[in-house]
């Protein structure tokens, strides 16, 4: 699906539709540009549900962690990378820091992310899953769609490709 996303060209054909997320991200995976459905994670500083989820099968779905906006350790890795893409996820936004960056840009997985942070996470196995999560001025909903590229992150309720 990443070849055909541009939100630009969505966001003019499904005006009023769409919400945009303040542009915050940069972009760290082999994927510039990804979409699908929503499937979400709220933690704080441990990343042991972020692996867990990342285990099962993705079907071309977008993973968003709401790490609380912390810039203080990484939630997801090369290692976690490594099992999105084997597992056929399209994407993974967090809203917190990312480390081996170097790695995941080689990756065919989508990843954006405030930044990135040299230290691991956590791991005490604590979190919420599927549950609607709200930053960047939008709030993600699982089973919704998210479509990222090079001019940002859109949300829509319905597929629009």
């Amino acid at each position: 699906m990443s070849q055909s996303i541009q939100t630009a060209d969505l966001c003019d054909a499904n005006e009023g539709k769409v919400a945009v997320v303040a542009p915050m991200f940069r972009s760290f995976g082999g994927r510039s540009a990804f979409g699908g459905a929503i499937a979400t994670l709220k933690l704080f500083e441990d990343n042991a549900l972020v692996r867990k989820t990342l285990e099962t099968p993705g079907n071309g779905r977008v993973l968003v962690v709401d790490g609380g906006g912390s810039m203080r350790c990484a939630l997801v890795g090369d290692q976690l990378g490594e099992l999105g893409v084997k597992n056929g996820w399209a994407g993974i936004v967090v809203y917190g820091c990312i480390r081996d960056s170097k790695a995941l840009s080689g990756m065919d997985i989508g990843v954006f992310a405030l930044g990135t942070h040299p230290l691991k996470s956590i791991k005490r196995n604590t979190g919420e899953a599927e549950l609607p999560v709200t930053f960047g001025g939008v709030t993600f909903v699982p089973g919704h769609y998210l479509y990222a590229d090079e001019d940002g992150v859109i949300v829509s309720a319905s597929a629009l490709l």
